[in-house]
């Protein structure tokens, strides 16, 4: 069973996830740790559960969740992975934290490895299949684990809420297009496990949602 343990990181309030299973491998799934007071509690944790991280994964790479690739790469020597699509927000890391006015102490890694939609991110005896969502970025990924009934939506789906589509590279009709096709079609009971905020349910979101 696949075990699940979320952390709210830095000024954004920014949800990160880590993910393991009976086996003690872990993936850590857009780090926004920014402090180092919040990679501690990141390496604590894992520590103290004896975790092994095996993999990095980006939801989407808006600067909220990428603060911690670099401290999660050099710590556990892990690469970085995302969508192909995500590459020129990425890029643009640097440049979007001087417009925010948030410094930084390293710049961004260089993926090793792109996701492709459908296919299934494994890790110890954990199975996520991947989701193609974009809409609040231009290649956004959602992560469903069909056995323990979850869906890690990103900045896609919110409790009652979506994510914003002003950014570049986002859509409000390609963003709705996305959740009614992608996320409304899992079962009632899937938890939604969201960039931000509380968790909700497919159920829930259906019914309530005023954007939906």
């Amino acid at each position: 069973m696949t075990q699940i343990q979320t952390f709210e990181f830095s000024p954004f309030a920014e949800n990160t996830y880590v993910l393991w299973d009976e086996t003690g491998e872990c993936a850590i799934f857009d780090p926004g740790c920014y402090t180092q007071e919040e990679r501690d509690t990141l390496r604590q944790f894992i520590e103290a559960k004896n975790l092994r991280p095996v993999r990095l994964i980006n939801t989407h790479c808006h600067l909220d969740h990428v603060f911690g690739n670099p401290f999660v790469v050099k710590t556990w020597g892990l690469g970085l992975e995302i969508h192909e699509g995500e590459l020129p927000v990425l890029a643009s890391f640097e440049k979007v934290c001087q417009m925010y006015g948030v410094p930084f102490e390293d710049p961004q890694p260089i993926p090793t490895n792109f996701i492709e939609w459908s296919e299934t991110i494994r890790f110890g005896n954990t199975k996520l299949k991947v989701l193609f969502t974009p809409g609040h970025s231009p290649a956004s990924l959602s992560f469903y684990c069909e056995e323990d009934k979850f869906v890690l939506s990103g900045d896609v789906l919110f409790y009652e809420s979506i994510g914003r589509t002003d950014l570049p590279g986002g859509n409000f009709d390609t963003l709705i297009q996305s959740i009614r096709t992608q996320i409304l079609t899992l079962p009632d009971e899937t938890v939604v496990l969201s960039g931000h905020g509380p968790a909700t349910t497919v159920r829930h979101e259906r019914e309530y949602n005023p954007f939906l």
